[in-house]
């Protein structure tokens, strides 16, 4: 075999393999080219979803995880994510600082965020429940309001409306200075505040009905122990806020789909377990009495910003 033939050979068998090589290439990234449909699942928004700390984080997500995933499948082209806070004060910088698309803060919360760039657009129903109640151990001794001078109360956290400033004002109008008579301790949920009295921390707890209901349905044994010694007159319960930036057709469906909750069997189940029996259409000016009762107190209690 001459020299010259041997080259020709060689070059050849290179070229091959280099056209070979490239083939092989374009192959792999024909192979993972996304298809339209990732490419659409990629591009979809994700919208956080917050829920104010009415339960302790695992029961949040435990009672407002199915309502979410219920969205997500009702509305594939969006993405929705819920989020607990450990606390009163961490929600709360979340939500003024606009991290939540959605969320449903306590009445207080609610009137707050409208200055951080949210509106109202629906509530909790069953505006009755939305009350506070004062908790005893029925052995303390403890009948009269009068009787919890000099001692401590526990509370969720200060900016509870129904579970803290409900209850300060029924002790206030009842003769007792909630800034000297007693000590307030804040302790950061509602499961907390009724562990508190049940241990003999404190002399009294406030929360609010639902979710004394479910820990007492949860913890018997304690809850037969403690009993409802005071109750506030109701207000309005917990609303629902969107931020003002998310599209309009996007939050009026799942506007429509939070009240349409209670209109099917799955629907009923989800609201069983908060326990309520619906969410409805609500404003800001639904919000009123809300504005009213927070001046009244602030005037009258202790200074909050309202």
């Amino acid at each position: 075999m001459t020299s010259s033939l041997f080259k020709s050979l060689k070059w050849g068998a290179m070229l091959l393999m280099s056209l070979l090589l490239i083939a092989c290439d374009k192959s792999e990234e024909k192979t993972y080219q996304p298809s339209q449909g990732s490419q659409h699942r990629m591009l979809k928004t994700e919208y956080i979803v917050g829920i104010h700390p009415l339960h302790n984080p695992q029961r949040l997500m435990e009672n407002y995880g199915p309502i979410v995933d219920y969205m997500n499948s009702a509305m594939p082209d969006a993405k929705f994510k819920l989020e607990a806070s450990r606390n009163y004060e961490e929600f709360e910088k979340k939500l003024y600082a606009g991290h939540f698309a959605f969320a449903m803060p306590n009445p207080y919360q609610t009137i707050q965020s409208l200055k951080h760039g949210y509106r109202i657009f629906g509530k909790m129903g069953d505006d009755e429940v939305f009350r506070g109640i004062i908790l005893v151990r029925r052995d303390s001794g403890i009948n009269a309001v009068s009787d919890l001078k000099g001692k401590a109360v526990s509370y969720p956290s200060a900016t509870a409306l129904a579970a803290c400033m409900m209850p300060q004002y029924y002790l206030h109008t009842h003769g007792i200075d909630v800034n000297r008579d007693i000590e307030n301790r804040f302790v950061g949920s509602q499961e907390s505040s009724i562990e508190n009295v049940y241990r003999g921390h404190v002399a009294a707890g406030a929360t609010w009905p639902v979710p004394w209901k479910t820990y007492a349905a949860e913890h018997p044994d304690v809850a037969s122990q403690l009993v409802v010694k005071w109750q506030t007159e109701p207000l309005l319960n917990n609303g629902w806020v969107v931020r003002a930036d998310i599209p309009a057709p996007l939050a009026d469906k799942f506007a429509k789909l939070l009240f349409g909750l209670q209109n099917n069997a799955q629907g009923k189940a989800m609201l069983a377990k908060l326990p309520i029996s619906r969410f409805e259409a609500a404003t800001d000016e639904t919000y009123r009495p809300v504005q009213e009762f927070l001046e009244k107190f602030s005037k009258s209690v202790r200074e909050i910003e309202y």
